[in-house]
């Protein structure tokens, strides 16, 4: 199950799941909002959308800058779906992570998310509700890491739970105003970012099925879109265990390295 939705905007789309997002979404008739940072990257997203006969207007553009997020928000037109993709990853390499890398995963992860919902949100509370009677969706991308607390990956496992309890939480009283918010935890997806990890990556995924498996979620009104489930069940226990247990375990796996993608 998957809704046409026409009005859509992705952050992050020029490249992995972001990519895979607004080519999912392409199809003709459909206007597709997408931003990036890269400009290269961001054109290849683009082309691939336009021969799918979608209207895309793209702009490069940082996450991380609520003044011209809220701007081209604002200026958008419609939007009956807004999915806040952008998100970057770093580990701490086996020592503690350095101030900086995790002030950049904050900034980005968490404020960027902000700087796109809540925009969105007000945009969407002023417009007429669709043929389903919603008025708008936001999709915030988290990931599992939000259900475990990885020594590896401080700042990444906590923003993402920062973003999914968020979303989760917005969406009861949003209902109300006819908005609803969509936390996706993915499991490993095969992107640029996943290709730096050197460690095992059970149930690993393309970014096209990863996509697929978001919007199949969205479109049935799912709050929660956790996946695969053999990954969701794992992150859980793992969340389930005391911490002395976890940073046994964890202290045991390769490291994430440092570098930023």
């Amino acid at each position: 199950m998957q809704a046409a939705w026409t009005h859509v905007l992705v952050t992050g789309a020029s490249s992995g799941l972001g990519r895979a997002l607004a080519e999912a979404c392409a199809r003709p008739g459909a206007v597709l909002h997408l931003s990036g940072r890269d400009a290269v990257r961001l054109d290849a997203t683009v082309a691939a959308c336009r021969a799918k006969g979608a209207d895309v207007r793209p702009v490069v553009l940082d996450v991380t800058d609520a003044d011209a997020m809220a701007r081209w928000i604002g200026r958008a037109g419609r939007l009956d779906l807004v999915i806040a993709n952008a998100g970057i990853s770093a580990g701490t390499g086996g020592l503690t992570e350095p101030p900086a890398q995790s002030r950049a995963i904050f900034d980005t992860n968490v404020t960027g998310v902000l700087n796109t919902a809540l925009p969105a949100i007000e945009a969407m509370a002023a417009q007429a509700p669709g043929a389903d009677g919603v008025r708008g969706r936001v999709a915030v991308i988290a990931s599992l890491a939000a259900f475990v607390a990885a020594p590896g990956a401080p700042a990444y496992c906590a923003t993402k739970a920062a973003v999914q309890r968020w979303a989760e939480a917005l969406d009861a009283s949003e209902r109300a105003r006819g908005i609803r918010l969509h936390a996706v935890c993915p499991g490993y997806v095969r992107t640029p970012m996943t290709a730096r990890n050197a460690f095992p990556m059970p149930f690993l995924m393309d970014a096209e099925e990863a996509a697929r498996r978001t919007l199949d979620g969205i479109a049935r009104g799912r709050v929660r879109i956790a996946y695969p489930w053999p990954t969701y069940a794992m992150a859980r226990l793992a969340g389930a265990l005391p911490p002395a247990v976890t940073s046994w375990f964890f202290a045991r796996m390769p490291a994430k390295g440092q570098a930023e993608p």
